[in-house]
Parts: C-alpha cells; structure tokens; sequence
C-alpha cells in the first residue's frame, strides 16, 4: 500500500492554513501549529523540504515569518507533495517496467497506470488557490 508520508501530509496543511491566513504579512510558524494541532518543532522540519524547493520565503527575527514565495494560484499540490516525497508510485512498475518480469504483458498494469495518471492530473491541476477557495 502507498502511504503518503506525515511529513508531506502536515506540509499540506501548513501551506494551505498559509494561502488561508497569509494575507499581506508573514505568518509565525507558532501560530500555524496551533491552530493545525501540530507540535512547532515538528513543523519547523516539515517546512524546510518546502522552503528548499522554493515554495516558502522565510524570515528570521523579531518581525520573521513564513510567506508563499509565489501566488497560491501559481502553487499547485503537485509541487507541495514533490517537495516532500520522493515520487509517489502506487506500484513498482508504474515506474519501471523492469521492476516486474511480467510488466510489460500484464493487463493489470494498465489499471494501476491510469490510476496513477488520475492522481498526477489532480495534484497537478489543483493549486493552493483552489483549495483555499474552496
């Protein structure tokens, strides 16, 4: 079974409770894990994969904070699960058909694909924008 990890879970919820209460100023990490129920250590290393791909602008200090370093619409899931997972395959030979002697005439693999394909295509066609609208 494919679980997507905590970390890339609570990435999620951190970068959406900042589309959602960023409005024109930076948001205190403090703030995010209370009002998310998760512990602020914790959230300080869920957000450094974020911040390291780009999608974070953090400020150190007294006036510090964390800001979506682009527009939420210009911020899609895809790109908050990328920052935190390294690849998100159902199976095996999804990725590659060596992984499995019978990938390359299995019926079933068609199934697995396309379902991989679905998540891709909803991650990617989904940004923090519609999700904080929504």
């Amino acid at each position: 079974m494919v679980k997507i990890s905590t970390k890339t879970r609570y990435g999620m919820r951190f970068m959406i409770d900042l589309a959602l209460n960023q409005g024109d100023g930076r948001v205190a990490l403090k703030d995010v894990a209370e009002r998310q129920g998760i512990s602020k250590k914790y959230l300080e290393q869920v957000v450094a994969p974020l911040a390291a791909a780009g999608l974070l602008s953090v400020t150190r200090g007294n006036q510090g904070g964390y800001a979506l370093a682009r527009p939420a619409d210009a911020i899609t899931l895809a790109d908050i699960v990328a920052a935190s997972e390294d690849g998100l395959e159902l199976l095996d030979c999804t990725s590659a058909l060596s992984a499995c002697e019978r990938a390359g005439s299995c019926p079933s693999r068609r199934v697995w694909e396309g379902l991989q394909d679905a998540i891709a295509a909803y991650l990617e066609g989904s940004t923090l924008a519609d999700i904080a609208a929504s």
